[in-house]
């Protein structure tokens, strides 16, 4: 299967219509800043235009979930961006905030059926986290992004057919 020949049947050039929030962990600032660099590039790539797009920053990945909660609320938009970066350290405090702030985003997604995307990065080191945050390993804010897109895009498309 080419998962390409799928994306283009998707957007079919709808990304500009789409309007899309984003919410930033301000903790370990370094590298969300780096994900929200490659967020927002993904979101110009496809279209979406400045005045579809909300930005908001929140003290830490815990929450992420809390702030697209409220903006879920507000029924205006076709996807949630959540972006954050837990490092483990030398307590339990990792498994605590990774765990949980996964769950919340995951509810506020099914509760709201709307896309709510998981850009947090959960790594060991802080050197493993800038490699996915614009490094070899690619940018997971421009991935994120695109995951936005396309299920905002796909969403849409099942609004349609269910009518």
């Amino acid at each position: 299967m080419n998962p390409k020949r799928h994306t283009k049947k998707i957007f079919k050039g709808s990304a500009s219509a789409l309007r899309i929030a984003l919410v930033v962990s301000r903790f370990n600032q370094q590298i969300t800043d780096k994900l929200l660099e490659g967020a927002v590039q993904c979101l110009r790539d496809h279209g979406v235009p400045e005045k579809n797009r909300k930005l908001i920053f929140c003290p830490g990945a815990f929450e992420l979930p809390q702030v697209a909660n409220r903006l879920a609320r507000q029924k205006k938009w076709d996807a949630i961006i959540c972006l954050g970066a837990v490092i483990r350290g030398e307590t339990p405090h990792f498994e605590y905030i990774s765990a949980e702030t996964a769950r919340g985003i995951q509810d506020v997604a099914l509760h709201f059926s709307l896309p709510v995307v998981f850009g947090v990065l959960t790594t060991n080191t802080e050197r493993q986290a800038l490699a996915r945050a614009g490094g070899v390993k690619g940018n997971k804010g421009w991935d994120a992004a695109w995951t936005a897109l396309e299920m905002a895009a796909l969403f849409r498309m099942l609004n349609r057919k269910s009518r």
